[in-house]
This record gives structure tokens, C-alpha cells and sequence, in this order.
């Protein structure tokens, strides 16, 4: 069990250990129409024509050349964020699509460099979110981000999010087409950090794009589970909302994380953390636990909170993240 000196009101290692974390899995009450929902909302995303606009050169770093860029998702939104493309004009041999945090994205930062030399990737700010993904009507807080749309399955804005992955990986594809399938198998990998890693457990089940994954720090694994766990971060804003709402418990398993990963075959590398006070620690291993398939766990001693060992954490989870990709793109 992880334990460093806070003034959290609770206790971000929930009291287990690691073994403990080990057990945890997906609920056992998934709706019986959660793959049907998911199969018609990832079909709808693909008959999009999502039309991106690269934008003139921002940047220049890490062996990329860094373009804004627009696309179009569900619903006619039209979103933006940055695409990376192999510096001096060289070919792509690789793709990711890049989720972001429930702070958003500014800038493409920490995700460049990218996990694998001569790649190309999008980094899109999903509707609502960051610099390039703000929309009216949508907040962009994460606290009211999370409970927009919330009384239905249908109009819950998380679903819209893991359609915007859906097609930024369409976007990136007509950009880069080396980017998709090949005889030797997919050549795209998805990636998320906590809100995005929630999102890219959703995503992935459904899109057979995807060659592998990693996600970090994962969220909306397990709701039933999370609703007992205070936090500070926007699973806290779905408590404090259940209370007045507990209708709400029946549109919560269609996004579960943990449920999505027990359909996920494709190898995914899930770094998870022993202690969290954003994301509840058991949520986040649920969604390793329940994968189906190929799997890999890097565990961390704390997420979304700075100790001695962030940096060097930092390195080890990008190590495996290099030695990861390389081992299942285009297999």
C-alpha cells in the first residue's frame, strides 16, 4: 500500500494493497445492450466525413513537425487540435491518436516526443475541452464537463468524447493514410492519461484501427465501486449528483471503463497508480483487471500527485511505453 504525507480528508490508497487491487474487476450488472450501444455509436462516428484542415507549422521538436489542425465529428462539431508529422519530410510508419486529461490540452506538451520514432500523430481536444475544443453550451470545467448530458445515455457528453477519438483517427488516416492498416496488421496506437485514458478504454473495444494501447491512470472504471470513493476530481461531481439523482446509476454502466476493457482484445499497457486522490486507485486497476486480452500493468506508487519519484516514474512508464508499441504495431 502507498503512503506519502497529505492533507487530502481521505485516504488516496482507499486502504488496499496492491493484491487487493488485483482483484478488482468490471461489475457484474453490465446492461445487456452495452455492446449494441457502443457498436451503433462507434458506426455513426465512422460514417463522418470528418474533412481535417492541417494548419501552417507551429513547432519543430523531437524529430516531429507540429501543425494545427480542424476535424469534424459527430454531430457536425468541429474541433481542433495539433498533428505531429515525421520531421525533414520522412514517410510515417506508425499513428496515435493522443487523449488528454480532464484538464484539458493547451498545447501538444509532454505527449511529443512521440512513442515511436517515424510516427505521425493527432492530439485532439475533445468537445469541450482545452484550447481547441471549446465549445458553447458545453462547460469546460471538468466538475460540470462530467454531468453534462448525464440524464440520458444518449446525450451524455462522455459518449460524444469517445466519438471525437473515433474520428480524429479518421482525420489522421486521410491525413497520413501510411498511418492505417497494412498487410502486416494496424499501424495506429491510442493513448490516454486519466480522462483520456477513461475515454480510450471506451474507444477501444469497438475500432479494429487500433493495433494496441496504453492508458494511464484510467478513469471510469467500476462506477458502481467509484461512487463509494470521495476523490477530488470529477468522479466527485458524479457523487455529489447521485445523491439528488440516483436515476443516474442507470445511465453510468453504458460508461463504464472496466465494463468497455472486458470486450478489449487488443494488447493494452495500463500504468496504474497504488495511490490517487483524483482517480480512485481501484477504478483504475479494474480497468486492467477486466481486459480480455493482451495485457501489461506498470504500476506506480502515486498518480496525479507529485512525490520524489514523479520524474523517474515519468521515464520508466516511457521506456515501456517505446519497448511496447514497437512490439505490437504492424505485427
Amino acid at each position: 500500500m502507498a503512503s506519502f504525507a497529505h492533507d487530502f480528508p481521505f485516504d488516496p490508497a482507499y486502504g488496499r494493497t496492491l493484491d487487493d487491487l488485483l482483484r478488482i474487476s468490471a461489475p457484474d450488472d453490465a446492461p445487456d445492450d452495452f455492446d449494441a450501444f457502443w457498436r451503433a455509436r462507434y458506426e455513426e462516428a465512422r460514417g463522418v466525413a470528418t474533412e481535417p484542415e492541417l494548419g501552417p507549422l507551429e513547432e519543430e521538436r523531437d524529430g516531429v513537425r507540429i501543425h494545427g489542425v480542424t476535424f469534424t465529428s459527430v454531430g457536425g462539431v468541429r474541433l481542433g487540435g495539433w498533428v505531429a508529422l515525421p520531421a525533414e519530410g520522412a514517410e510515417a510508419e506508425y499513428g496515435f491518436v493522443i487523449g488528454h486529461g480532464y484538464g484539458g490540452r493547451q498545447e501538444p506538451g509532454p505527449d511529443v516526443p512521440l512513442p515511436l520514432p517515424r510516427s505521425a500523430a493527432i492530439l485532439p481536444c475533445v468537445r469541450g475541452m482545452g484550447a481547441r475544443g471549446l465549445r458553447t453550451g458545453i462547460p469546460d470545467v471538468s466538475a460540470a464537463h462530467v454531468l453534462h448530458g448525464i440524464a440520458s445515455r444518449d446525450t451524455y457528453v462522455i459518449g460524444d468524447c469517445v466519438a471525437d477519438l473515433w474520428c480524429a483517427a479518421s482525420a489522421l488516416h486521410e491525413l497520413v493514410p501510411e498511418t492505417a492498416r497494412t498487410q502486416d496488421g494496424p499501424r495506429l496506437g491510442l493513448l490516454g492519461e486519466s480522462f483520456g485514458g477513461g475515454l480510450g478504454a471506451l474507444a477501444l473495444p469497438w475500432d479494429d484501427r487500433f493495433g494496441a494501447a496504453q492508458l494511464t491512470v484510467p478513469t471510469f472504471g467500476n462506477h458502481p465501486l467509484r461512487l463509494t470513493l470521495p476523490c477530488i476530481g470529477s468522479g466527485e461531481s458524479v457523487r455529489t449528483y447521485r445523491r439528488t439523482h440516483p436515476e443516474v446509476t442507470e445511465v453510468l454502466p453504458y460508461f463504464d471503463a472496466a465494463t468497455a476493457a472486458s470486450r478489449t482484445k487488443r494488447p493494452t499497457l495500463v500504468a496504474a497508480a497504488l495511490f490517487d486522490p483524483s482517480v480512485p486507485p481501484p477504478g483504475q486497476f479494474a480497468v486492467y483487471n477486466a481486459l480480455a486480452g493482451e495485457r501489461e500493468l506498470q504500476v506506480l506508487d502515486a498518480g496525479h500527485f507529485e512525490h520524489p519519484g514523479t520524474a523517474a516514474a515519468a521515464e520508466e512508464l516511457r521506456a515501456a511505453r517505446t519497448r511496447f508499441f514497437g512490439a505490437h504495431l504492424g505485427r
